[in-house]
This record gives C-alpha cells, sequence and structure tokens, in this order.
C-alpha cells in the first residue's frame, strides 16, 4: 500500500473511532470521495482489503488501522 494511500486511512480510521468510538466499522470506500477521482488508488485499497487480507466488506476501523499500522 503506497505511504499516501497508508497514512490518510490511518487518519481515518482515528477520526472515526474518536467520533463513534472503537467499535465503529467501516469499508475501504471510507478512504475515498463519493466519486471515483483516483481509480488506481482505489484499486489498491480494494485489493489490500478483499484480495491480500480477506476481509469482510465492513471491519472495525481499530483493526483495520493496527493491519495499516503494522505494514501488512
Amino acid at each position: 500500500m503506497h505511504e499516501s494511500l497508508r497514512r490518510k486511512a490511518i487518519n481515518i480510521c482515528d477520526e472515526k473511532i474518536r467520533k463513534k468510538g472503537t467499535g465503529v466499522g467501516l469499508s475501504f470506500y471510507a478512504f475515498f470521495a463519493n466519486k471515483n477521482d483516483d481509480p488506481a488508488l482505489l484499486m489498491e485499497a480494494a485489493e489490500w482489503w478483499i484480495k491480500t487480507h480477506e476481509l469482510d466488506h465492513f471491519e472495525k476501523a481499530a483493526k483495520i488501522r493496527d493491519l495499516i499500522a503494522s505494514g501488512l
């Protein structure tokens, strides 16, 4: 995962956790605007989420943050 996407995803996870608590869930779509303005980056996130880690559509933000931070 590109470093810019990694930082953005961790920040978004932290923000969601701060606003809604540790039980909040999200999908990789949370890392993007509601329009497809960077399809390559969207596909990178989707591949990391679906293909690499075989995650469900919605996962706990804390779990995602920890996975990304670990470099996996």
